[in-house]
Parts: structure tokens; C-alpha cells; sequence
């Protein structure tokens, strides 16, 4: 019966371990998902590995020889327990799958974990360690704050990357 298993990969070599595994005939899934990157002051999107170092393989234990993973370059091992891979449940895989979008991309759907009105802290930049109030959400990831300045208060926009909750 063919199952999925999980193998370990040396840093930033999924992309090569899934093409060295589809060579050898193998299964596999990378989930992966879209990762806000800053570098020099710009901001971009980049797909990146959902479990960064691992990725899913598909066989079945019995018909396979499955030790040839272990030699494949860009892998460090399969995990196991003892000397035989553990399989992953099914329905984990089941569950990332059916929350990848038409791109094959994990979505991330919920609730922000802020409300308006929570107390929060600014963890950088020129409001950085101040405490304000979330006054209301304007998209997916942005926030406006009432913050204390001078005996008033003062709007600020910022990300939900930026804040902590106090308390």
C-alpha cells in the first residue's frame, strides 16, 4: 500500500531533491506558499517550502527500494524511527492539499489574531516599543493604531508583522 513519508533535506535543497527524486520515478510533494521578502527596501513575494528542510515522498515500502532515497544528493535523511521510515497519516497530506489554490500554493485562510480595540506593542521602526490601540483592519495584513504622542492621539498604518500583543 503506498503511503507518504517524510524526508529531510540539507537548507535550501527541496527544489533539487524533488527534481532528483522525480528522475528516480518517485512521488513527491513540496507544499509550498507565497513569502513576503524584504531586501533593500523592497518588498516582494517568493514562493518558499511550507516545512522549509522537508518535503513528502509517496510509496509503498514493500515494492520500492526506498534506501535509495537516503543516497540521493541534497537529502540528509528519511525520517524514521529506528531503521524504517514512519509513515506521515494520510490525512495530513490530505488536509495541505485542499488548501492550495489554483497555483498549487498553500492559502493561509483565518482570522487575524488582532481585533479593534486589543492593545498592542510596535516591535520597530520610529514608533518602535510605543503602545497603542488597533483601531480598525484595512486589509489582510495592515492595521491603523491610535497611539499616545504628546497628550493626543496619533494615527499610525503599519503591517501585522510589526506588533505584539501586550499582556
Amino acid at each position: 500500500m503506498k503511503r507518504w513519508y517524510a524526508v529531510h533535506t540539507h537548507p535550501r535543497a527541496e527544489t533539487c531533491v524533488v527534481r532528483n527524486l522525480n528522475r528516480q520515478g518517485f512521488d513527491i510533494y513540496l507544499p509550498m506558499y507565497l513569502k513576503k521578502r524584504r531586501h533593500a527596501r523592497r518588498i516582494d513575494w517568493v514562493q518558499a517550502p511550507l516545512f522549509p528542510r522537508y518535503l513528502f515522498v509517496e510509496m509503498n515500502l514493500e515494492n520500492v527500494r526506498w534506501r535509495s532515497i537516503q543516497s540521493t544528493m541534497g537529502v540528509l535523511n528519511l525520517v524514521c524511527f529506528g531503521e524504517k521510515p514512519i509513515p506521515v497519516p494520510q490525512n495530513v497530506i490530505t488536509i495541505l492539499k485542499s488548501c492550495e489554490d489554483e497555483n498549487c500554493l498553500i492559502k493561509f485562510v483565518g482570522q487575524s489574531r488582532f481585533d479593534p480595540g486589543d492593545e498592542v506593542q510596535i516591535l520597530d521602526g520610529a514608533f518602535g516599543d510605543s503602545i497603542g490601540v488597533i483601531k480598525e483592519k484595512y486589509s489582510h495584513d495592515r492595521v491603523t493604531l491610535l497611539l499616545k504622542m504628546m497628550g493626543r492621539q496619533i494615527r499610525v498604518n503599519t503591517s501585522l508583522e510589526r506588533i505584539l500583543p501586550v499582556g
